[in-house]
């Protein structure tokens, strides 16, 4: 398979070669480097609750569900995509179970078949073969090597062109759902492999991300529709069900510029992407979120991070590093499962950080993940890491430049996503105030770049 050699030196790409998880600020510390433990705050010297990015006052996360960045971005023309052969297309591929290589192929379909391809902790961990790269057909399907364009996906190419792409965001785990979302906001799947009901009493010693907001006296809501983010720990949600709020409070909230210090967005089930959905109807969604920020009267103090908590099954061709374990709890796995720890971080995934203090014309090598948001979140108000993992995270602000003049102070003016461009709506509705582009005419156009155009 073939590997890039055009990222800046230091940049590690295979297995063998990564570095482990780990950052003081937002570069990774070397392998043989101190590894800080939980309880450890950005800054050391000032207390907890100290804002020590006072140019944000609003954190947005909305994060979607099940894919992988080349599965997206692969053929965008930006980061670290395919590679292209003479005629233009994806050389990369994967053996079928017969031996015959299956090429990566634009999937002629935006709606996905059911069940195909497959995340959970053993077809990830056969993908993965101990760095090869080599099991994502056998584990998953010949689906795994598809992928999609700009012209498929136009509103996520313009953001991806846009504002800062981060081509080193890995998901946090090699599973699936909903242990990459506890990683989000705890630092820790705490042993869960597979997306299950959690034990109605489980939750992790250090808390989340949502107990450290509430013990200092700072705002957060999570817009959902119909699984609430808090409730990957029951406990939690059941002592913050008044944070709930629906899509059209998000909106609202957008209009009026009363978001709160920190907004979740969950992604209904039937706009989250994950098989067997539309992935146009997702970016539809997706769209009326972020339109709705850029558009609000709170677009100059905010920040918006754009991923998807793990890859869906779908091919990325950079193996996942190494990292810090979180804790010293064990993966649940039973006699099928293939051996494993949360010692290494999962395939990319899609990340792009939107706001008026982004980096123009950047694009992130910094090795990123779920903990990387967590880690931000933690910055802004200095409070101390959950676990291992998230105190030694990177923090997404080499996307940012806080210096001098806002290089988005005036928002740019995305494409319609597809299906709205065609006229059309998800078929379950897309929230009551979003039924057409929000953004008409608040910035700069954007122009795609050509599809398969390859550079760094």
């Amino acid at each position: 398979m073939p590997h890039h050699d055009d990222l800046p030196p230091g940049v590690l790409r295979r297995a063998g070669d990564a570095p482990v998880l780990g950052s003081e600020q937002t570069s990774w510390i070397h392998p043989d480097g101190p590894v800080h433990g939980p309880g450890r705050r950005p800054d050391p010297g000032r207390p907890e609750g100290t804002d020590l990015l006072p140019a944000i006052d609003h954190l947005v996360v909305l994060v979607m569900e099940n894919h992988s960045f080349d599965n997206y971005l692969g053929t965008l023309g930006r980061g670290d995509g395919f590679t292209l052969g003479e005629d233009g297309l994806p050389v990369e591929a994967n053996p079928a179970p017969d031996g015959t290589p299956v090429r990566a192929f634009h999937l002629d379909t935006t709606r996905q078949p059911v069940d195909e391809p497959k995340p959970d902790w053993n077809a990830t961990h056969d993908a993965w073969h101990d760095g090869a790269l080599d099991g994502f057909v056998t584990a998953s399907g010949r689906t795994a090597m598809g992928y999609w364009t700009a012209e498929d996906l136009p509103y996520y190419a313009a953001l991806a062109s846009t504002f800062p792409l981060c081509d080193r965001y890995f998901c946090s785990a090699l599973t699936q759902t909903f242990p990459n979302r506890r990683f989000l906001w705890s630092g820790t799947a705490l042993g869960m492999v597979r997306t299950e009901i959690p034990p109605l009493d489980e939750e992790p010693p250090n808390g989340t991300i949502f107990d450290a907001l509430d013990r200092h006296g700072i705002e957060w809501r999570n817009y959902f529709g119909d699984l609430p983010e808090p409730a990957l720990y029951p406990p939690v949600w059941f002592r913050s069900t008044e944070r709930g709020r629906t899509y059209e409070a998000f909106l609202a909230d957008c209009a009026a510029g009363a978001l709160p210090p920190l907004s979740v967005v969950t992604p209904r089930t039937d706009l989250s992407e994950e098989n067997p959905q539309d992935v146009q109807e997702g970016e539809a969604f997706a769209a009326s979120i972020i339109d709705a920020v850029l558009a609000s009267p709170a677009w100059p103090r905010t920040l918006l991070v754009w991923t998807y908590d793990e890859h869906g099954g779908y091919f990325d061709h950079v193996p996942p590093p190494a990292a810090v374990r979180p804790d010293d709890v064990e993966p649940r796995l039973d006699p099928e499962h293939r051996p494993g720890r949360y010692d290494r971080l999962g395939f990319r995934v899609p990340a792009v950080v939107v706001s008026p203090w982004a980096r123009a014309d950047h694009v992130s090598h910094v090795i990123h993940d779920h903990t990387s948001v967590l880690r931000l979140i933690e910055t802004k108000w200095n409070l101390p890491a959950l676990t291992r993992r998230d105190a030694n995270a990177s923090n997404l602000l080499d996307c940012l430049d806080l210096s001098g003049s806002p290089a988005f102070r005036d928002p740019p003016t995305l494409p319609a996503p597809a299906l709205v461009a065609r006229g059309e709506v998800p078929r379950g509705g897309l929230p009551a105030a979003a039924k057409a582009p929000t953004v008409e005419a608040v910035g700069r156009p954007v122009h795609l770049p050509d599809t398969h155009r390859q550079t760094p």
